[in-house]
This record gives C-alpha cells, structure tokens and sequence, in this order.
C-alpha cells in the first residue's frame, strides 16, 4: 500500500514542522517515533514527548485506504535531507515494515504499532479561544525567552509568565537574576489569562511561529489561535496544533521587581555598546563572568580581569552629566539582551552601586530588562 507519494520539501516540511520535541533517547523508546496516520488523501504526523504534543495535516498523494503506523522520526527526516527537494518520494507500507523510495534510493524502516504512541490527554475545560498575530507573539517572546531559567529547582521560573487581559499581552521571564518584560496592545479584547508557559513550548514556538505575513504582501497577518486550562494549553496556527501542560506555581510580582524613578540615565549604542562587552567578557573568568562598570561624565568604563590577573578596559563616550557610579554586572546578562534586539540606541538606568540597572528602548516601548547587580 502506497501511504504517500509527493515531493521532498513536501514531506520534509510536515515532518520538520512536528519533530522538534521529539527526544534522541527516551525511556519509552515509541517517542522517538512519529506517528503517520492516514485517511483518504489526508496524512497527519504527530509527536509526543508526554508533555508536549504537537501535528499537522498535509494533503498527500496516495492509496485511499485508512493506515497507521509508527516510524523513528530522526531517521526518516535525516533520510529525506539527504535527497533532492525536487525529488518525488513514495512512503509504502508493507508487514511491519515502512519503505521510504526515490529515484534509484530505497530506505526500509522498522515500525512500532500506532496503538502504543502515548497521545497527550486533552483537557475537558479549555477556556474561550483567541488569536493574536504570529508576528506578536514571536517578537514577544523574542524579546524575553534568554531570560529564562535553565533546570532552575524554582520549577516555576523555567519558562515564561503570559498575561493577557483586555487588550494587553505580557511576557514575563526572569532566573532570579535578571528580568525580562516585554508587552504590545492588541486589537482585539481578551479575556482575563494568567499562565506559565514551560520553557521547551516557548523555544518550540519560537521556532514554528512565522515573522512575516502569510501569503501575498498586503496579506492578512498569520494569526495563533490560543486556548488554555486549568493546567494546558492548546495553540493552532499554520496548519498546526500543538498541545502544552503549563507549568504550575505561583511567578514572582514582577512590578515589584522593575525600578522607577532612577534620575542616572545614559543612551548608548546598542552596536558598540555589545561589542565592547563582549571584548571585555574575553577576560573573565569561565565561572565569574563579572565586569566593572564605571559611569562618569562623558565616559562609561567597562573593565574585566581574571585569576591570571589579566585585564581588559574599555571605554565608550556618552552624554552624560549625572553622578559618578561603579556597579558590577554578570557580562552575560546584558550581552544576551543586546543580542536579541535589532534596534540602534538602549537606555541605561542607574541608581546606585547596590541597585538593579534598567535597560530599555525607545524604539520597543513596552520593554524593560532587569539586572540584579554583582560584586566584584
């Protein structure tokens, strides 16, 4: 039985789209598996890691009858990569057995039964849909995802606070040590929502989600349809669905966190300012990546040493006529916020050597990054 017959990129497209979840080693070795499911000239490919559950639908060529199966999602996807795009593949099926053909290339795949793929259990009680740009939503969490904690054993900051309420949208993400805000205002009124997104969904968004309009210029934007549960949520966009349990716990008051009222401010060159933090960084130590920051009137010193007592200076010019401050920070902190925006000038805010800096940006109004100070 011919399960499907289409064009590389085709196949490629659909299996690529679903298979970023998937693990290289599980305990349940099914997982590692896509599964393909067929009805008339319908395929579906879904993937599962227990918590995560993401498929498409492609109209594909072949036999009309209904199928299913399973098949090591890496292996099939590394198989299609290595052939032509303009290359007409035929996936068959036969016993326990899938073979993958094109052109003189013949792959045969074992196969696990689909009654074994652990599909994720939907919630009952899905509040009301809503959708919001793909655009926004990519450029929110964009503008926040670095953020994040990594393992944090603060399970709830190992992902991303969504808020949406009337026509505003909040992304929050913070390690304890740093802040990242972003927000936009919407067209549309939403209805009251406060989750935690758990760190894999918000990477895995970040990558599926388009940045641009679908379709023609002039186009209307590709929207995200987003429901959520007492403890998932569902998003549908692009030919997609994709299913989340959200993490649970209480976040921190992040408006507790963000100062205000600091008089020292300076605006700076996003370009020149990353590049001078990143020289400094050469000099710090791999687990104390703390430099100096000395702020003075028309100056802003950046310096670095390490335990072979080598050191590193720079210095960058500003319009500043405030008081002088010296602060450390972790390097990293801010190196990954300024290379995650695509904007020309920040602004730094001061208050005093123990407090947080601010950095914002004209250009992206509703953003605020946090970073707690270090000694040094």
């Amino acid at each position: 039985m011919i399960v499907l017959k289409a064009p590389q990129e085709k196949v490629l497209d659909a299996l690529q789209a679903v298979a970023g979840i998937v693990e290289r080693r599980h305990t349940l070795p099914i997982l590692a598996n896509v599964l393909i499911r067929k009805k008339g000239s319908q395929v579906e490919f879904i993937t599962s890691d227990l918590e995560i559950q993401v498929r498409t639908k492609v109209e594909l060529a072949g036999d009309d009858e209904s199928f299913s199966c399973t098949v090591g999602a890496r292996k099939l996807i590394d198989i299609l990569r290595s052939m032509p795009s303009e290359q007409v593949v035929t996936l068959s099926t036969a016993q326990t057995k899938v073979t993958l053909n094109g052109g003189k290339s013949r792959f045969t795949l074992q196969t696990l039964p689909s009654d074994d793929f652990p599909l994720v259990q939907e919630a009952g009680d899905f509040g009301p849909a809503f959708s919001v740009p793909q655009t926004t939503l990519k450029t929110l969490i964009d503008q926040v995802h670095f953020a994040m904690a990594v393992h944090d054993i603060r399970y709830y900051l190992n992902g991303i606070l969504f808020v949406a309420e009337g026509k505003q949208l909040v992304l929050v993400a913070t390690d304890g040590h740093r802040l990242a805000l972003a927000q936009a205002v919407l067209d549309v009124e939403i209805p009251k929502q406060e989750v935690i997104l758990p760190r894999k969904t918000v990477l895995e968004l970040l990558r599926l989600l388009q940045d641009g309009t679908k379709g023609e210029s002039g186009a209307e934007p590709a929207t995200i349809e987003m429901r959520f549960a007492g403890n998932q949520a569902k998003f549908s966009f692009s030919g997609m669905e994709f299913v989340s349990k959200l993490v649970e716990g209480k976040f921190p008051d992040y408006n507790r966190v963000i100062p205000k009222g600091y008089k020292n401010a300076v605006m700076l060159g996003r370009a020149p300012l990353l590049a001078s933090l990143q020289r400094a960084a050469i000099l710090t130590s791999e687990k104390f990546k703390g430099v100096r920051v000395n702020i003075e009137p028309n100056v802003l010193r950046i310096a670095s040493s390490n335990a072979e007592q080598e050191e590193a200076t720079e210095e960058i010019e500003i319009d500043y006529a405030g008081e002088a401050i010296e602060i450390g920070f972790n390097v990293t902190y801010f190196i990954d916020a300024l290379s995650n925006m695509n904007v020309e000038m920040v602004k730094l805010e001061l208050h005093d050597t123990n407090s947080s800096a601010l950095l914002t940006v004209p250009e992206l109004n509703g953003f605020k990054y946090v970073v707690m100070p270090m000694r040094i």
